[in-house]
């Protein structure tokens, strides 16, 4: 962090796979001064990395050291309601790897006891913050595509095969958040089918289906079993159409001039209009840095908690979505608009 600058002090749990590259940017956009894990390797290894931050493997040793503002969890998803609770019932403010809870009811429980202590809880939605995602959000909003119809997504690759966390929870979590911030509606029906090929229990493949109080519709085709990787989202408006695909390294964001319409002159029959095809620009600033800036922020200027609010509504979806893997008739909720 710049010298002179104005900055929170970090705490943070959990230095794995995507643990370090946390701390490699929290590092940078605030000062870390904590770091815990419980692998004695990975203490170690920090340790040298970041000679300033004191390392522990006692997560309440970092919670009462008197010296943070902020805690960061980034810890396998089953730990993440706990320790955030904890970080927030010692008043500390909570950046929160996704999902931050597996059911409403602790999502809920979070959300409450941040708003009892006034302190920011910003889950990690990761996408939200895409300059890609945010440009496809900036053209819905402006109406640039026509009212919109369909959302769906596709979330597949080759591996890495999981055994505690289903291709839903651990892919779908992604077009979730993208989905509901793009469709900011009730859901009034959830369904998801799948099937567990290689560990019993947990869906390599997994289909779904959201319906919204407008009639809109969004789908997601989540697959760690695909000879292709795919990170891909479709907008189906009214006027155009807009693709993010993120595996493409500069046309992130694609708008199709194509919709189907009805002249005048047609006696009622629907004809298909093909027009210009065109790439807006798309900062390629890195996604990670954007999120980890904007927690930074919400703490030092406040917040009005949205960010926790639209967490609790994805691990809504999520839980209706896994309600219906499970072989419960399709799920039908009230999220709250925002």
């Amino acid at each position: 962090m710049p010298d002179g600058e104005p900055t929170i002090r970090i705490g943070q749990v959990g230095l794995g796979y995507w643990g370090r590259n946390l701390a490699r940017v929290f590092d940078e956009v605030a000062d870390l001064k904590w770091l815990c894990d419980a692998d004695e390797t990975l203490r170690q290894e920090f340790g040298r990395r970041y000679p300033q931050a004191r390392v522990t493997g006692d997560f309440e040793e970092l919670l009462s050291s008197g010296e943070l503002d902020a805690v960061v969890v980034a810890t396998p998803v089953p730990t993440h309601h706990p320790l955030a609770r904890r970080a927030l019932e010692a008043g500390l403010h909570v950046f929160v790897e996704k999902p931050p809870a597996m059911r409403v009811a602790e999502m809920e429980e979070l959300v409450a006891l941040a708003e009892a202590r006034g302190l920011v809880l910003m889950p990690g939605h990761l996408l939200l913050y895409h300059p890609g995602v945010q440009k496809l959000k900036e053209l819905v909003d402006r109406g640039e595509l026509g009212e919109v119809l369909v959302v769906y997504g596709n979330r597949q690759n080759l591996g890495v095969i999981r055994r505690d966390e289903n291709a839903l929870w651990s892919l779908g979590v992604h077009d979730l958040s993208v989905i509901l911030h793009l469709i900011p509606e009730p859901i009034v029906e959830a369904a998801a089918h799948g099937h567990a090929f290689l560990t019993e229990g947990v869906e390599d493949v997994v289909f779904c289906y959201l319906r919204f109080a407008s009639g809109k519709i969004a789908h997601m085709h989540l697959s760690w079993l695909d000879p292709h990787k795919m990170r891909r989202l479709t907008v189906v408006g009214r006027d155009r159409m807009a693709v993010f695909d993120d595996m493409e390294l500069e046309r992130k964001v694609t708008v199709y001039d194509k919709a189907p319409e009805q002249p005048a002159e047609s006696y009622g029959e629907w004809r298909t209009r093909t027009g210009d095809i065109f790439s807006p620009k798309v900062s390629n600033a890195e996604p990670l840095r954007l999120e980890c800036q904007h927690f930074v922020r919400l703490v030092q200027d406040g917040w009005d908690g949205r960010e926790m609010r639209d967490g609790l509504e994805v691990v809504r979806a999520l839980e209706l979505l896994t309600d219906s893997l499970r072989g419960a008739p399709a799920g039908r909720a009230a999220l709250q608009p925002r």
